[in-house]
């Protein structure tokens, strides 16, 4: 017989049984969609964190510390002597730090915490400080207006989430308008013999608040990603604007009690490099001098095994459903096999072998699985659209901007017909086995 004589005969036995082979074929195809449902999800959470990595060029940063700062690393971090000279994070450094190869930019880590007023609305929030150059250089995104310049001491870029939690629907309109800073600065008249008591008690804080008025110039996208720590910065100002502010550095709490002996500099460096292929050699330039460093891509290694773990969960849980199915595969070709017992015993009569009846029941499981495996691929994607609109549209009303959180690579739809058919064929050895044993003489005596 050829191929398309089985295919034809595997369809008209199907037929004959319209309900039971509909049942069968919505038990894989229910397996399937549910696999194909969780496995995208896991898929496109991967695809988001990657995308957001590679669009920020996150895995192109170093971190760089000063030695005090060893417990905040991983435990990967080189031990250096404690008698060798480091240098100071200042600007020296960061000077130096970008002559080196495959070094495009380094900038010191500098944060600090305010109220921002806009209008009738008050927010807190951490503003950074960057050089026009490094806020030129990508590194912001600016939606709408523009970049502030080198000697601009009274413009800043505002955040779109900060906007947002202001109730400012149009980014444009903000551009141009005042904005009032409020930061805290350590006030000498609270910190004195009189009021020493009630700053132990928390009655008193030796704090104060300053007071500056700025432009909005530009608005950028939030960032997700800091140096030092992963805080999120909503408002960007030069170092000039920087300067004329008293305030309290927060980049790192060590600062407080940071020794008169020890060398002064900035809590933080952060240095962009070219490529990825440069990370290795700059880390190892800059270790050698007695700092520390951190490298989101020394991590990517773990990120990656946390995937594998949450894809095989999902595959676990899939595979529940698929189970199930293959168990409805089964039942449903041993049914047919009782039913079809004196036609078996025809066939073979007539000169059908073994192998024959084995193809003929083979592409019937086959076809149940070709089928459940398109339909279920299609209810995968349609139940998964669905809930990724359901999700944004919940989320956009906490200004969450829209995401895909289902990836359908077209590998991942080619393998998933093909696993269900894999797994409708391998359903289908038993029953295959059994019809190819029925005696044709024991058959045709069958009522």
């Amino acid at each position: 017989m050829r191929i398309s004589d089985y295919i034809e005969q595997s369809f008209s036995n199907l037929r004959k049984k319209k309900l039971r082979t509909f049942l069968t074929t919505s038990g894989v195809m229910i397996g399937i969609g549910a696999l194909v449902s969780m496995f995208s999800f896991g898929k496109g959470v991967q695809k988001n964190i990657t995308d957001n990595f590679e669009e920020l060029d996150l895995l192109n940063y170093i971190a760089v510390y000063p030695p005090s700062e060893e417990s905040l690393l991983p435990q990967s971090s080189p031990k250096v002597d404690d008698n060798k000279q480091v240098p100071a994070l200042n600007d020296d450094f960061i000077k130096e730090l970008t002559q080196l190869e495959g070094v495009e930019l380094a900038f010191p880590e500098i944060r600090f915490p305010a109220l921002v007023k806009f209008k009738d609305k008050q927010k807190f929030c951490f503003i950074q400080v960057f050089s026009a150059g490094v806020s030129r250089s990508g590194f912001l995104k600016i939606r709408a207006g523009k970049h502030y310049t080198a000697g601009d001491a009274n413009s800043l870029i505002i955040s779109d989430t900060l906007l947002r939690r202001m109730e400012v629907k149009d980014m444009q309109t903000a551009i141009g308008e005042e904005v009032e800073v409020s930061t805290l600065k350590l006030d000498s008249d609270i910190i004195n013999p009189a009021n020493i008591a009630s700053v132990m008690q928390g009655d008193k804080l030796p704090f104060s608040q300053e007071s500056y008025t700025f432009t909005i110039v530009g608005v950028a996208e939030r960032m997700g990603f800091g140096g030092t720590m992963p805080l999120r910065s909503d408002v960007y100002i030069a170092p000039v604007a920087s300067k004329k502010m008293k305030k309290v550095l927060l980049t790192n709490i060590r600062d407080f009690f940071q020794s008169p002996q020890q060398a002064k500099g900035y809590s933080a460096v952060s240095v962009k490099v070219s490529s990825v292929g440069y990370i290795d050699s700059v880390k190892a330039h800059i270790e050698d001098k007695g700092l520390k460093t951190f490298a989101l891509i020394d991590q990517l290694g773990k990120i990656k095994t946390a995937f594998i773990f949450m894809d095989m969960f999902l595959l676990a849980v899939g595979m529940i459903a698929i189970t199930v199915a293959s168990l409805g595969i089964i039942n449903t070709m041993v049914i047919s096999i009782l039913e079809r017992y004196k036609e078996i015993g025809i066939m073979k009569a007539v000169g059908a072998s073994d192998k024959d009846v084995k193809k003929i029941f083979f592409f019937e499981s086959g076809l149940i699985g070709f089928t459940g495996g398109v339909f279920g691929l299609a209810l995968g994607w349609v139940v998964s659209m669905l809930i990724n609109q359901v999700a944004n549209y919940f989320l956009a009303r906490q200004d969450v901007p829209y995401i895909d959180y289902f990836s359908f690579p077209w590998w991942f739809c080619l393998g998933a017909v093909l696993f269900s058919i894999l797994i409708s064929l391998l359903a289908g050895i038993y029953p295959a086995s059994r019809a190819a044993r029925v005696d044709p003489v024991v058959a045709l005596r069958h009522d």
